[in-house]
């Protein structure tokens, strides 16, 4: 059975911004939803939302849809996840993620060479220090070193172990996330067949190495949400946003899978030459309700029903391109609302 999630998206400035993502979290908790998601950029991060959201929920979990491994030392992501589950009661997804090569470099001032081997063993580093009450750690790999003994009692963490879930697309972090990954954070451009095609492969070949059913992975789906009364306004919002992946060569498996690589190569020109209006001409009915939900309010629920399976879990959210704050609350909202009705949620008070 498919879970479902929603970002906990703020509007506003200053406070304000945090309690309309404490909000947002409350009545997705209330509708049913397991999980909350939050994100960062290079002007956000993802840790201080979560600890207002831990501070503000009861039962939800609360996941980084996603953070940035290479973002902080191994240590101190061990050290922020730690007091993030204490103070949540035991209720983070840390879903991790390293940027594009270009990202790593530019943004975070690491080398972009070799990001799923880089991402495996930030892993390894991380369940050591996970275990840092139970003595010192010393690694000496790769890209990370770290060599630290305790000089005083360390507490003993909420939990035994913490999930860490990975953003993959492509063949080798998806073996990474099957080898040394609680779970894999998908893309809003995964499709149901992409799922049970190459992703399900890589991840059971990853799998295989460590010994483990690839079962023991969960997967998570992102799926864009366009909701408006006027449905050709929505179409046009979801076909703008799936217009900006399919300009990136990331994702030529995928549009390769489906039959759609001359489409893409209309919709990669149509970037080139900045052409929005050829852009959203050339993504075709067929990507827009196989990748996203275009509908109107009183629909979503409906649609909901009839998802196709191979998620465990959906984060449900607006797309992420071409709309202003209050245009992504709204929607949101409207997420809310056909999620309370589709799993009988009700009504908060």
């Amino acid at each position: 059975m498919t879970t479902f999630g929603v970002n906990a998206f703020g509007v506003g400035s200053g406070r304000q911004r945090f309690e309309t993502m404490t909000e947002l979290a409350r009545e997705a908790e209330a509708a049913g939803c397991t999980a909350v998601w939050t994100s960062e950029l290079y002007s956000r991060s993802a840790t201080v939302p979560m600890a207002v959201l831990a501070a503000g929920t009861e039962t939800v979990s609360i996941g980084t849809n996603i953070a940035y491994g290479v973002g902080r030392t191994p240590l101190m992501w061990a050290a922020e996840a730690r007091d993030l589950d204490e103070l949540s009661g035991g209720r983070v997804i840390l879903g991790l993620g390293n940027g594009t090569p270009k990202m790593m470099e530019a943004w975070h001032g690491v080398t972009g060479e070799a990001p799923a081997a880089r991402m495996a063993e930030l892993l390894t580093v991380l369940k050591k220090l996970w275990r840092l009450h139970e003595g010192p750690v010393d690694h000496d790999g790769r890209f990370y070193s770290i060599h630290i003994a305790p000089t005083a009692d360390v507490p003993q963490p909420v939990r035994p172990e913490i999930p860490i879930w990975i953003a993959g697309v492509n063949k080798l972090m998806l073996r990474v996330a099957g080898e040394h990954a609680d779970g894999l954070v998908g893309h809003p451009m995964f499709t149901a067949e992409y799922v049970r095609g190459p992703v399900a492969e890589e991840i059971a070949v990853g799998a295989a190495r460590s010994g483990r059913d690839p079962s023991e992975v969960t997967i998570m789906g992102i799926r864009m949400c366009a909701i408006d009364e006027d449905v050709e306004q929505a179409r046009r919002q979801a076909a703008f946003a799936i217009g900006q992946y399919a300009a990136s060569r990331v994702y030529d498996r995928l549009f390769e899978l489906h039959g759609w690589s001359a489409a893409q190569q209309v919709i990669r020109q149509a970037a080139r030459d900045r052409d929005t209006e050829a852009l959203i001409a050339g993504v075709t009915d067929e990507m827009i309700d196989t990748i996203a939900i275009a509908c109107r309010p009183s629909e979503f629920a409906g649609e909901l029903g009839r998802l196709p399976g191979g998620f465990d879990h959906l984060d449900l959210i607006a797309p992420p391109w071409g709309l202003s704050d209050e245009q992504t609350m709204q929607i949101n909202r409207h997420i809310l609302t056909g999620l309370r009705e589709h799993l009988g949620a009700a009504q908060p008070a």
